[in-house]
């Protein structure tokens, strides 16, 4: 199930700058979930006529600790790199099999672990071949026009070429919501995302074997 209040008003008056603004909240089994919880979410505009653009190298950081990838979900820049820093005392080994941004960083031991670059847009989830139970999710982008909701659920993007593109919001356990629209005609959007996708999808490691047993391989 997925819910959309979407108002137009009148277009922002001359000199102000073209962007959309809303706010974002989940539901879990029609449950609402806490309104903090919605700053996991990814926002991102891409108009309909995106120019090639090269992006200032950044070096993003997703960290593992206490079992966990931290962040949870990580939207970066195409092209650039994420460096996989181990901060937990047992062994990890994150890897992915996405396609065009596959990788193996291998077994790393805590420290400051190595760097990967994506350098194709899209999904990449990141599973560690220890750990059955780990998953991160890295969005890599092809536009620099992206937000994460605050704490009260609430984005906003400005700043935007005023042109139609693809509004889209984002999050790992739902289908992504996404609509025409033109930065400077909406004035209020409120999404409400559905979380029906499993938190843990089925996967095997590196190898594409069942985890645990002897032919694990790590």
């Amino acid at each position: 199930m997925r819910k959309l209040v979407f108002m137009l008003l009148a277009a922002p008056a001359i000199g102000l700058a073209a962007g959309f603004e809303g706010s974002v909240s989940l539901v879990v089994d029609g449950k609402p979930l806490r309104p903090e919880e919605a700053a996991e979410a990814v926002v991102y505009f891409r108009p309909s006529d995106m120019p090639d653009m090269e992006f200032p190298a950044v070096e993003y950081t997703m960290s593992t600790r206490n079992k966990q990838f931290e962040p949870h979900i990580l939207p970066i820049l195409v092209g650039n790199s994420v460096r996989f820093p181990n901060e937990d005392t047992i062994l990890h080994n994150a890897f992915s099999s996405s396609r065009g941004n596959a990788f193996d960083v291998g077994l790393y031991t805590e420290g400051e672990g190595k760097t990967v670059e994506f350098s194709k847009p899209g999904y990449v989830r990141v599973y560690c071949n220890v750990h059955h139970a780990m998953i991160g999710h890295i969005l890599v982008l092809d536009t620099p026009y992206f937000t994460r909701p605050g704490n009260d659920g609430r984005f906003r993007l400005e700043d935007l070429p005023e042109q139609a593109g693809d509004l889209v919001v984002w999050h790992d356990r739902s289908k992504p919501w996404h609509i025409k629209a033109t930065p400077g005609e909406s004035a209020a959007i409120e999404v409400t995302l559905d979380l029906n996708l499993r938190r843990i999808p089925q996967h095997k490691n590196k190898f594409g074997k069942p985890y645990g047993g002897k032919n694990a391989g790590y």
